[in-house]
């Protein structure tokens, strides 16, 4: 059966894909698994420098799924070009950079590195707080995300796609304000805010009291918002979240 597929321009043999954060950067998975039989992997999600996360406790399971507060632990997006990079590159499959940044600037430099180091689609992470904006994240506002797919596009030569986050009032509008500055595909979704709270001590279950939920659980949820943005975009979009069988329904 031929399952290749053309995704925002990029030749995929099949549309697996391991999502950015569930995958690390395919070296531990590549010793009991191989990647080349992959459509491609996301890595996990960088940041201009080296970042060592937030304190533990940082992961909550829940009847269906786990709430992490990891915050972003990753080596900084120069580290995994030099070290990361060459290795996925010995693997037959397409790579995705997830990048994250704190101000316009950040996500354009980060893009502008990894398209000279020639990922195969750059993964845009608005999910973020903006620091020159109090801290309002960069997904809640269809202006922000604007202006970051614009600052992304300008500096990158290759394929850009905006993860949308699922925790805004409307995501159609978040998604239509990608496509209008530029995006070439969407990514949805990321994870959805929770808590949980520990009835013996009273007090949240995370270091970082909230955290995102992935897993079984929000899969209704993540079906719902592709087919909403599918909709409403004329670009491609990759459906996540919650997938956990090719027969999940």
């Amino acid at each position: 059966m031929d399952l290749h597929i053309d995704f925002a321009g990029v030749k995929f043999k099949n549309p697996v894909v391991a999502a950015s954060g569930t995958f690390g950067f395919g070296r531990e998975y590549g010793e009991y698994y191989d990647l080349s039989k992959l459509g491609g992997i996301c890595v996990k999600g960088l940041t201009a420098s080296q970042r060592l996360g937030n304190p533990p406790p940082r992961i909550a399971e829940t009847p269906m799924g786990i709430i992490n507060s990891v915050g972003l632990q990753n080596p900084g997006v120069d580290a995994f070009i030099k070290d990361e990079l060459p290795v996925l590159r010995g693997f037959n499959t397409v790579v995705i950079a997830n990048i994250s940044g704190n101000t316009v600037e950040e996500y354009a430099q980060m893009a502008e590195k990894l398209s000279d180091a020639a990922v195969d689609i750059i993964e845009v992470n608005v999910s973020c707080p903006n620091v020159k904006e109090g801290g309002m994240h960069f997904g809640t506002s269809s202006e922000s995300v604007a202006r970051v797919t614009n600052a992304v596009k300008r500096r990158s030569a290759v394929p850009v796609m905006l993860k949308l986050s699922p925790n805004v009032t409307d995501i159609v509008e978040i998604a239509l304000a990608a496509e209008s500055a530029g995006a070439d595909a969407i990514s949805a979704i990321n994870t959805v805010l929770g808590m949980r709270i520990d009835i013996v001590t009273r007090k949240p279950v995370l270091h970082n009291n909230v955290g995102g939920l992935s897993g079984p659980a929000v899969f209704p949820i993540a079906v719902r918002i592709v087919w909403q943005v599918a909709n409403a975009v004329k670009i491609p979009v990759m459906g996540m979240g919650g997938v956990w069988t090719a027969m999940a329904r």
